[in-house]
């Protein structure tokens, strides 16, 4: 019997929502069951979603405007998932609009195309532990002004109120995210809103890594700590099937030209003219992905079902195991916030570091001899990573011009675990016990790295890949 064996089913009742008991074959020629701790990256269908997807596949029809009773029937999921995604996110259907799209990124690249700029305010405020996607996509369309954060990679609220004094009226948007993807901090995001609207600026909350673990209320427009928008990714939320979505003012969208041009978006077209429809569907061209918004909403419901609240106590009590476990292990350093008393601030992703072990090398061994799935690098933030790292300007310029050489074999970087409502404390006793082996150096592969990309593979070794396709 093994470590995963004799805890399965004992400390956690939610794994059973989950099906998570695929065998990984390992470097040695056995299998285990497989892991995941990588649940900040994406994560797997509850049933109830995978149920509801099968359910809905015999009737699927293209949404909108059809006559037959397989379109009526898919125009009805369709909206229904899109009051339930409002709902959860407590958006007001008079006031907001929600728009559904293939992730967070493509709901901010959209934010950032369509935001009614007033003339004179072409600032956007962002802060240092911002996701790439909660950033690049504004410096494209105005200036982007960085908010800094303290050496354990919480917000600096002091800085953050001294660039909304020093920019002033020229600041049209502030996007912060809800919680960080890398070290699950948990940002005060209605009294940053508060703050944002007093200055006469609107306020996104990027929820990607925060609504599969906490509640989240969007508020009435006339609250001052209430989010204009927010933006969430289905594949974070136990609904992989390709959806996101953007949930926002409804007079934003209710003006302007949508960024996609096409079927669906219109009232009517002339040779010379065109007639925008109202919000959504200005925003929506073309075919939507309507198995993954009925995806998105399966998985909201079977969430809403167990309780937020209740969702978050487990996660909790992981990560302050995790926390207070990993402590003991020799030479692995946590990167923030590391108090197991805390836990229940903070999401449940935890960033580290084998001091003697590269973090390429780290994440290989755990795949290849473990069986446990890890991310490791800069995790879409290589400001914020580099930052943690506590990197200087020129080591940050050596970094950036090894890689724009494609070498990635020096890359800093970390290591992070992630919890997600199905995982157990026997598989956070597993990943300890397999971090104090790698540590003493008790891994049994030849491991190779590829300077390309900076990862580590056994050497003559790789699984058969297709027979676990069929």
């Amino acid at each position: 019997m093994t470590v995963l064996d004799a805890g399965r089913g004992q400390d956690n009742d939610w794994r059973r929502l989950f099906d998570v008991e695929q065998q990984a074959p390992l470097l040695d020629g056995s299998t285990r069951t497989y892991v995941n701790f990588d649940n900040a990256a994406s994560t797997p269908p509850l049933r109830a979603v995978t149920a509801a997807v099968n359910r809905f596949l015999p009737w699927y029809s293209s949404v909108h405007r059809g006559s037959g009773f397989k379109s009526q029937l898919a125009t009805f999921a369709y909206e229904e998932a899109r009051r339930t995604t409002m709902r959860f996110v407590g958006a007001d259907r008079a006031a907001h609009v929600c728009i559904f799209g293939k992730n967070t990124t493509e709901a901010l690249n959209k934010l950032a195309r369509r935001f009614p700029f007033a003339p004179g305010r072409d600032t956007i405020i962002v802060s240092m532990m911002e996701h790439h996607s909660n950033d690049l996509p504004y410096r494209a369309v105005a200036n982007v002004v960085h908010v800094a954060v303290k050496p354990d990679g919480s917000l600096d609220e002091a800085d953050y109120d001294r660039k909304l004094a020093q920019y002033g009226e020229r600041v049209a948007l502030v996007a912060i995210t809800g919680g960080s993807n890398v070290t699950g901090i948990i940002n005060p995001a209605p009294r940053l809103a508060s703050k944002a609207h007093a200055a006469g600026a609107q306020f996104l909350l990027d929820i990607a890594q925060l609504a599969p673990h906490r509640p989240v209320s969007m508020g009435s427009l006339d609250d001052p700590g209430h989010f204009d928008y927010v933006a969430l990714s289905a594949h974070k939320l136990y609904a992989p099937f390709g959806a996101g979505a953007l949930i926002g003012r409804r007079d934003t969208f209710a003006q302007g030209e949508p960024d996609q041009r096409g079927g669906g978006t219109v009232e009517i077209v002339t040779e010379d003219g065109v007639w925008w429809s109202g919000p959504p569907d200005r925003d929506e061209a073309g075919s939507p992905n309507v198995v993954g918004a009925v995806a998105l909403a399966a998985a909201i419901e079977q969430l809403q079902a167990v309780g937020m609240d209740t969702v978050a106590a487990h996660e909790a009590e992981l990560t302050a195991y995790a926390l207070r476990r990993l402590a003991a292990v020799e030479d692995l350093e946590i990167i923030g916030d590391a108090d197991p008393a805390r836990a229940a601030t903070r999401l449940g992703v935890i960033p580290f570091n084998l001091r003697h072990v590269q973090h390429f090398l780290v994440a290989s061994i755990l795949g290849h001899e473990f069986g446990i799935g890890v991310r490791n690098g800069c995790f879409c933030a290589h400001p914020y990573i580099l930052h943690l790292l506590g990197l200087d300007a020129a080591q940050t310029l050596l970094v950036r011009d090894e890689m724009l050489a494609h070498n990635r074999a020096h890359m800093p970087g970390l290591v992070r675990a992630s919890f997600g409502l199905y995982n157990t404390l026997a598989e956070v006793d597993y990943l300890v016990e397999a971090l104090t082996k790698i540590s003493r150096g008790e891994y049994k592969g030849d491991y190779v790295q590829d300077r390309a990309s900076g990862d580590y593979a056994p050497r003559g070794w790789q699984p058969d890949f297709k027979s676990f396709l069929g």
